[in-house]
């Protein structure tokens, strides 16, 4: 009877000490980011190298969507679930209205990178700089029935909005995000010459090709469009004056929106990293950026290390706003603060102590500017190293995290 009694102990003890998830991480680009079949080949994920390879030498199964590049964490969330899941797109009802979208655009339409998907067959989020948000927004529709009118209880129909899927997702990393927002003014138009020197080395490689994925806006690039026509176009159209753009929710005040009602969940672990990229100078007190910063995003870091930006309720950012890689202030990326209903404290992670769901991990700061994590601009071997190592520590992190009980 003992041995028996110490063999079942030794089986949980270290059933429990080993236990290992097999989920897949699921990789969600981020402001102007692509998918695995634009830009020729040439990888959002990794640039020149392939971090969806990687990881998956390294045992996991990796799926990576392809979003709408400057659309709204709203949108994108719901085409993250399609592509995913599979099926017909339907950025739901209520919000089609007030927008003026085509709620069902045909060519959204997907197979399923992951039809599984379910409380059964969870999975890990990476997302970059806008995906961190995307992220969080997906685990809202997920955990919550979204109404059409709140007033006679009606919710909506889609597969994802009418229903609440609890325990679909198991962690969310976040690198580079703006869960603050971010004091770059004109977010779209100041990143443009940047988007312009990827797209120029895409077309080095073959040709072009980049969609801002908008047809529910009905708005597509023509046949044999210039990408210049294309954006020029773009910039004209009258959704840049909603709120259902990205601009909005990278703002100051559109974050501090979201942060009110994207709130943690008990189950889920959260992980943030940062990037930074300039210094402070003695004699000013404001930053610019280093010497290591792509040139084409200096102008922004420059200008975001002496620009304070004020909230609706007249409070604003101070000095320690001024860091920043180029397009986010570094101060921004550690979590969600701002809103009523965000967390207020934040842990920074030591390997020695245990990590709970429920709080946001700090995993800390990088010194490479926005898009250097992600293998574009300028980047060195020694970037190069750093990053792998980081997706060496991580991935273990997120394959030791517990089975969902």
């Amino acid at each position: 009877m003992r041995t028996c009694i110490f063999i079942l102990f030794f089986f949980f003890k270290y059933t429990f000490v080993f236990a290992q998830n097999s989920y897949p991480i699921v990789l969600i680009h981020g402001f102007m980011g692509w998918g695995p079949d634009e830009m020729s080949g040439y990888n959002y994920w990794g640039g020149k190298y392939d971090f969806k390879e990687y990881l998956e030498s390294r045992g996991f199964e990796v799926f990576i969507v392809s979003i709408g590049p400057i659309s709204s964490n709203w949108d994108r969330a719901i085409e993250t679930y399609y592509q995913l899941k599979g099926g017909q797109v339907d950025y739901g009802k209520k919000h089609s209205e007030t927008y003026g979208l085509i709620q069902k655009p045909k060519n959204k339409n997907w197979e399923g990178l992951y039809p599984k998907w379910n409380s059964d067959n969870p999975i890990h989020i990476i997302g970059h700089s806008l995906g961190g948000q995307t992220a969080r927004m997906l685990q809202f529709m997920l955990e919550n029935e979204i109404f059409i009118d709140s007033s006679s209880s009606l919710v909506e129909e889609s597969d994802l909005l009418g229903k609440k899927r609890m325990k679909w997702i198991r962690s969310i990393t976040t690198i580079s995000t703006p869960h603050n927002g971010t004091t770059l003014s004109n977010i779209v138009t100041t990143t443009l010459p940047f988007m312009e020197e990827l797209i120029g080395l895409a077309a080095v490689i073959g040709n072009r090709f980049y969609d801002f994925d908008l047809e529910q806006w009905g708005f597509k690039r023509n046949q044999n469009e210039k990408w210049n026509k294309y954006f020029s176009r773009l910039m004209g159209h009258p959704a840049w004056e909603t709120k259902n753009f990205c601009a909005w929710d990278v703002s100051i005040d559109g974050a501090k929106e979201l942060n009110s009602y994207l709130t943690t969940n008990s189950d889920i672990y959260y992980f943030s990293y940062s990037t930074s990229n300039t210094n402070k100078d003695m004699n000013t007190g404001f930053h610019k950026p280093n010497k290591s910063m792509s040139i084409t995003i200096r102008p922004n870091a420059y200008m975001m290390g002496k620009k304070t930006d004020c909230w609706a309720d007249g409070s604003c950012t101070d000095s320690t706003w001024y860091e920043n890689d180029g397009i986010v202030n570094t101060i921004s990326q550690i979590g969600p603060t701002t809103g009523s209903n965000s967390i207020n404290k934040i842990i920074i992670y030591e390997k020695e102590n245990e990590i709970s769901p429920g709080e946001w991990i700090y995993m800390g700061k990088y010194i490479m500017d926005h898009k250097a994590f992600m293998g574009h601009g300028k980047y060195s071997d020694e970037i190069f190293k750093i990053v792998y190592n980081v997706l060496d520590e991580h991935s273990e992190i997120l394959k030791n995290l517990p089975d969902f009980k």
